[in-house]
């Protein structure tokens, strides 16, 4: 791939599209796939040349890699995008993309915990460690917000609005959102600030970033990861387990409560009803129970 095309439709995913860095890195590595499927053509050509037929075959050779229809669908997501972004940047006349189709995935649907598995790994946090109490508030604030692990370390102090029981997170595409927080997590939170945060010594130009390491630092994905990852194996939970679980658990726990979708999308910020719909997988023996209790065809007279 030339310099000048990269460059410009990096320029453009972060520009036009808003993406975060890291959603730019993933569809930069999807295009230097397709650029690596054209040169590896009995008569290697540059993709804007492509036409339907030699896009179909590069799905074909991602699918011989071993890709799973998840991952298939994703690239060829990107790959539509790039050749969207040639068409507006004059490269070429027309989209070979327009009829390309993705495979089938279905719909996975995510792991959740139920209240008393969140119970049981809160229950595994040493507070007598250094790190004990901030793990606590991570936990209750993934949980009482649906957070996003990338947005949950990026709180800020100053962004903390406990008298009114809201906080302010940055979402994809950095997007602003005010979120409401349990009572629960402001405490944890609160006890986390006072007694360990406060006695900390905090790296230059991290001092608004809530939760810190050890070096005084902002937490990174990784380190999320990880301190979820080790409770759930103390608690003896076998499932698939995620910081994004608990964003799963917090938006259909919510659901079976009787919340609103629309207001599950805004706490979540989802841009579209249709992927906060994926929360309505309720359990049938629920769904069967409130259809029973509630349908009005049902009520004893």
């Amino acid at each position: 791939m030339s310099r000048a095309i990269r460059n410009g439709y990096k320029s453009f995913l972060k520009l036009e599209k808003s993406l975060s860095k890291n959603s730019i890195e993933a569809y930069l590595r999807d295009i230097d796939k397709l650029y690596k499927f054209a040169g590896a053509l009995k008569k290697p050509k540059p993709p804007r040349e492509f036409d339907l037929k030699e896009l179909q075959q590069f799905v074909y050779w991602i699918a011989d890699l071993g890709m799973s229809p998840v991952s298939q669908a994703r690239i060829i997501s990107g790959i539509k995008g790039f050749y969207k972004y040639l068409i507006i940047e004059d490269f070429i006349k027309n989209d070979p993309s327009k009829l390309l189709e993705a495979p089938r995935t279905g719909r996975k649907l995510p792991d959740t915990l139920s209240v008393y598995e969140i119970d049981e790994v809160v229950n595994q946090i040493d507070l007598s460690s250094n790190e004990g109490q901030r793990n606590k508030a991570i936990i209750e604030t993934l949980y009482s917000c649906g957070l996003r692990v990338s947005e949950l370390i990026g709180i800020q102090i100053t962004n903390l609005f406990f008298d009114s029981g809201f906080i302010k997170v940055i979402g994809k595409g950095n997007k602003e959102r005010f979120v409401p927080i349990g009572e629960k997590a402001i405490k944890e939170i609160q006890l986390y600030t006072q007694h360990y945060r406060n006695h900390q010594t905090i790296k230059p130009g991290e001092e608004d970033i809530l939760f810190l390491n050890r070096r005084g630092a902002g937490l990174t994905r990784v380190m999320i990861f990880t301190i979820i990852k080790r409770l759930c194996l103390s608690a003896g939970i076998k499932k698939s387990i995620s910081p994004h679980t608990f964003r799963h658990s917090f938006a259909t726990h919510l659901l079976e409560g009787g919340a609103d979708l629309r207001a599950i999308q805004g706490m979540l910020g989802h841009e579209s009803i249709t992927t906060t719909e994926i929360y309505t997988h309720l359990d049938r023996d629920f769904l069967r129970s409130e259809i029973i209790e509630f349908h009005p065809r049902n009520k004893k007279k």
